[in-house]
């Protein structure tokens, strides 16, 4: 991997070359303007991954790169701050770092952090070791936790060792509304808290006027897009596979009082299946799919995108909302579904500042006979 560098002043330029790499990408499918949403230029991200790196009797976070002169070795990259992360994360590694330097028990065979961080400061700091952790550790752990004001968890291969709880909750304003959601640790979550914000509005402007038919949501995750769009549909049915996920989705629904929503714990082709009528059971008779009137689905599918049989399912629908964070499959998925929809609405979401990487939106409309 490569350590973003950060640099505020080259944002815009940053930017625009992103701009014209996704238009150009995908310039053959004649889309409309590219809407382009632009991310804070550092401390951006709610959530950062360190290697806790000893040295003697030093210890200092770092990353790795490869080494551009030996592509087999990667260097190891020190890392007092980074301004990638949030100014939470700023703030908690070197008084982190400190506490851990004072205590053997903490510092002995840790060798991960991971820091998960809310817009309004909630922070949840998970340690991986490479041993047992026993009544001393947690004693030392639950002073730390007292010191920073954070909550901690304790982790190796078997074992987690929950101090206080296992989540935080982040609020996102988005068009005078509050939504409130539980992120648990070491589970998906959108790392860009901005972004994200900027997503569900957008997500919500392209899918209104829908109130007299329903949404199918695949890939649902904790419920992000769930909670924002249920108020644009009679009714939405939201699917995932990770049971965490699930399990957060339904208390995010129940949190921001969502009543005309629900979310099946089962897999995007298996939902197929199940629409076709080919796949029965009782998971599926409860979930009463004759009763909903689908005209709407949204994807947001992993980097891998979806498979041939995923989109001509999706070409079934009157409206496909299409979250993307990566293009390269998302072209390829648009050549299937640009053969009975048009691309109405085309969105940049600089999910992640400073790579390579883009996050793209688009609204698929059924293209009349």
């Amino acid at each position: 991997m490569s350590i973003p560098v950060v640099d505020p002043a080259r944002y815009d330029q940053q930017l625009a070359a992103k701009r014209e790499r996704i238009t150009g990408q995908f310039e053959r499918f004649s889309p409309p303007a590219l809407e382009v949403f632009a991310s804070p230029p550092s401390h951006y991200r709610q959530r950062c991954e360190f290697r806790l790196w000893h040295e003697g009797d030093d210890l200092y976070y770092a990353m790795f790169e490869v080494d551009p002169d030996d592509p087999k070795h990667k260097r190891v990259i020190r890392l007092d701050e980074y301004p990638v992360a949030s100014q939470r994360i700023n703030q908690l590694m070197p008084r982190l770092r400190e506490a851990l330097l004072e205590s053997d028990v903490l510092r002995r065979r840790l060798f991960q952090v991971e820091f998960l961080t809310t817009l309004s400061g909630e922070a949840l700091v998970t340690l991986i070791y490479h041993r047992p952790l026993d009544e001393a550790w947690e004693e030392e752990a639950r002073r730390l936790q007292q010191r920073l004001d954070i909550r901690i968890i304790g982790r190796l291969r078997k074992q987690r060792l929950v101090l206080e709880c296992d989540h935080v909750w982040e609020r996102l304003e988005v068009e005078g509304r509050t939504f409130h959601y539980q992120q648990v640790e070491n589970s998906f979550t959108q790392p860009n808290a901005e972004i994200s914000r900027t997503m569900l509005t957008w997500a919500r402007d392209v899918t209104r006027g829908s109130q007299d038919s329903d949404l199918v949501e695949l890939y649902c995750g904790n419920g992000n897009f769930t909670v924002a769009l249920a108020e644009n549909f009679r009714r939405v049915l939201a699917t995932e596979i990770s049971r965490t996920s699930v399990a957060s989705a339904r208390e995010n629904l129940a949190a921001n009082g969502i009543d005309n929503a629900v979310v099946a714990r089962m897999s995007a082709e298996e939902f197929a299946t199940a629409l076709k009528g080919e796949k029965g059971g009782r998971r599926v008779e409860e979930m009463a799919l004759e009763q909903y009137d689908f005209s709407t689905v949204l994807v947001d599918p992993p980097r891998a995108g979806l498979d041939e049989a995923s989109c001509r399912q999706l070409s079934e629908y009157s409206r496909v909302v299409y979250i993307s964070c990566n293009p390269d499959t998302l072209e390829r998925n648009l050549e299937t579904l640009c053969r009975t929809h048009r691309i109405a609405r085309f969105a940049l979401f600089d999910q992640f500042p400073w790579t390579h990487h883009c996050e793209c939106g688009v609204l698929l409309e059924r293209r009349h006979a």
